[in-house]
């Protein structure tokens, strides 16, 4: 069953966001040696609960997003057109990591999928 394995969390200001998490949680939060500007957030170890990101915000993405962890990112895309929803922004290669697409739920909430594969490039 496809399940939340990550959140990411849109800030003006990402150095002062990661400095609040760190503060108010005492999240572990690195800035990303890939190709875009993001910070890795480790919420914790041995308990439940995911991981996440930190990025600027912009206008494609306000608020919080949770991405979805699924075994086709193609048959999820399909399912999600036939249900209502839609892609938003068309799959990317995030490398080393997997296949993300951007998508709506019918009520305008937006999510993630990703389908896991080490050789996306």
């Amino acid at each position: 069953m496809p399940r939340p394995v990550h959140f990411e969390i849109s800030a003006r200001n990402p150095e002062r966001a990661a400095n609040f998490y760190r503060e108010v949680f005492a999240w572990e939060i690195t800035k990303w040696n890939g190709p875009s500007e993001y910070w890795i957030v480790r919420t914790g170890k041995g308990s439940p609960g995911i991981d996440g990101g930190l990025l600027r915000r912009e206008a494609w993405n306000r608020g919080t997003v949770n991405t979805i962890d699924v075994p086709s990112l193609e048959d999820a895309l399909d399912r999600i057109a036939i249900a209502g929803g839609r892609m938003t922004d068309p799959p990317v290669a995030i490398p080393g990591v997997g296949w993300l697409a951007y998508c709506e739920d019918p009520e305008g909430n937006r999510f993630g999928v990703i389908q896991p594969d080490r050789d996306a490039k």
